[in-house]
């Protein structure tokens, strides 16, 4: 165990990196998450569409061709792709692509990823809104965007709350992937760098990283769990 000791400033080093890649994508994916659920509900036939894509894309899509086309499809279309030559365009692409560190390639393929499972989520929690209370705003004058702002997702939201928090504990651990796909610095690439070094992989080794996510993990996993048994008592 003295190599958790003897590398801890590896380890903190690591999880402070990764603490921040699950942060923003956490952050990232309730926003795509959100836009999601609401073009699923959306009047209008092509936004439903849009989402329903979105979400059958991604959802069925294995996290690892994900990280994929986010690190190595990216770089590419900013450099490649004929329609990035539109002015303004080309420009944001080059940005957003030739220039751009893994580490926010992980925040996009994280977030876009993890996104489609929140929007399901959260789309569970406006069908648990009773439909009496949004045909009463409709009654009152209320428009669907304020339908929505006012009276739907703020109950949705709370509805979604213990689904939203094990879809963000997947999210963590799905972040490991990260280290494989250029992201240097984190847990999982510190864990290869260490494993590298020494010549051979060390248990120990391993050992930190899984407690570098258990610190993550399990605080969250017992907040979910006091939430959930609060809501059962309300009930």
């Amino acid at each position: 165990m003295s190599v958790l000791v003897d590398h801890f400033d590896v380890f903190a080093s690591g999880f402070w990196l990764t603490f921040q890649l699950c942060l923003l994508s956490a952050v990232g994916a309730l926003f795509m998450g959100t836009l999601g659920a609401v073009m699923r509900i959306s009047p209008v036939p092509p936004l439903r569409w849009v989402g329903t894509a979105y979400v059958t894309v991604f959802r069925n899509c294995p996290l690892t061709i994900v990280f994929f086309f986010a690190a190595f499809g990216l770089p590419s279309l900013g450099s490649n792709a004929d329609f990035l030559k539109i002015p303004g365009v080309s420009s944001l692409f080059t940005r957003l692509g030739i220039d751009l560190p893994y580490f926010r390639f992980a925040i996009i393929a994280l977030s876009l990823y993890t996104g489609a499972f929140v929007c399901e989520a959260i789309r569970s929690g406006i069908n648990a809104v009773s439909p009496g209370q949004a045909e009463a705003a409709r009654a009152i004058g209320l428009t669907f965007t304020q339908n929505l702002r006012y009276v739907v997702l703020p109950q949705a939201w709370k509805a979604a709350i213990v689904p939203l928090g094990s879809v963000i504990i997947a999210m963590i651990k799905n972040s490991a992937l990260a280290g494989f796909f250029g992201v240097v610095g984190d847990l999982s690439n510190g864990a290869q760098n260490l494993t590298s070094a020494l010549g051979e992989p060390i248990i120990p080794v391993f050992i930190g990283v899984s407690i570098g996510f258990l610190i993550m993990t399990v605080p969250l996993g017992l907040l979910l769990d006091r939430i959930e048994r609060r809501r059962a008592v309300a009930r």
